[in-house]
C-alpha cells in the first residue's frame, strides 16, 4: 500500500524537522575510542573503511596489526603501494595464535606492537590509529588490559581517534569506548566448506 504523495511529503517534512532539531544539539568534536567486536565478519574491514576515509580527507593515520602475520592482504598492499605517505602501516604479529603455537614469542610481539601503537597514538599528527586484532592479544593476556585502558584515558590526544578490533572485547575497554559495534554472525560460508577467498577475506 502506498501513501498519498501529499501525505507522504508532510510525514517526511515532520521527520526532517525532528531530525534537524536533534542534529542542532550535536556540536561537540572529540577523538573517539571505537571498538569493533563480535563473532561476525567485517570488524577489520569496517575499520579499514575508516582508515581509507581518513586517507581520502588527507588526514594522516596509522595501522598496527597485532596478530596477522606476513600474509599479503589487499588493504596492506594498497596502503603500502599507494598511500604510505598518508598511513603508517606496521604488521607486528607473526600469524594467528593457533599457527604460531609459541606463547612467549606471541607475548613479545604483542608487547612490541603495543609500544609502536603508543608511539603512533602520542603523535598528534595521526588523526586515527587502528589497532587491528588487539582484542585477541588482550583476550590471551599478551597485554594488560588495565595498562591499555589507562593509556587511552590519560594519554590519547584529545582529537585522535583510536579503533580497536577483534572478538571478545574486554569489558574494561567497552566501558571507556565512545562507539562499540558488535558484529553478529548469522551465516558464514566457511561452515559450508568454502575457504577464505581473495577480495572477501583478504
Amino acid at each position: 500500500m502506498t501513501d498519498d504523495p501529499d501525505r507522504h511529503a508532510m510525514k517526511m517534512a515532520k521527520k526532517k524537522a525532528a531530525r534537524d532539531k536533534i542534529m542542532a544539539t550535536k556540536t561537540d568534536e572529540k577523538g573517539l575510542i571505537i571498538i569493533h567486536t563480535g563473532k561476525g565478519k567485517g570488524k577489520s574491514s569496517a575499520a579499514f573503511g575508516m582508515i581509507f576515509r581518513c586517507i581520502a580527507h588527507d588526514m594522516p593515520c596509522a595501522v598496527v596489526q597485532f596478530i596477522k602475520g606476513g600474509m599479503s592482504t589487499g588493504e596492506r598492499d594498497l596502503i603500502l603501494s599507494k598511500f604510505s605517505d598518508a598511513c603508517a602501516f606496521h604488521t607486528m604479529g607473526e600469524g594467528f595464535t593457533w599457527e604460531t603455537q609459541d606463547r612467549e614469542r606471541d607475548t613479545e610481539m604483542a608487547q612490541a606492537a603495543w609500544e609502536k601503537a603508543k608511539e603512533l597514538i602520542r603523535d598528534e599528527k595521526n588523526r586515527m590509529v587502528l589497532l587491528d586484532e588487539i582484542n585477541i592479544a588482550l583476550r590471551y593476556d599478551y597485554l594488560d588490559v588495565n595498562e591499555v585502558v589507562e593509556f587511552l584515558v590519560e594519554e590519547k590526544p584529545d582529537m585522535t581517534h583510536v579503533v580497536l578490533t577483534g572478538r571478545n572485547a574486554k569489558d574494561e575497554l567497552i566501558e571507556i569506548a565512545d562507539l562499540v559495534t558488535e558484529m553478529e554472525l548469522v551465516k558464514h560460508p566457511f561452515r559450508s566448506g568454502v575457504k577464505a577467498q581473495i577480495g572477501v577475506e583478504f
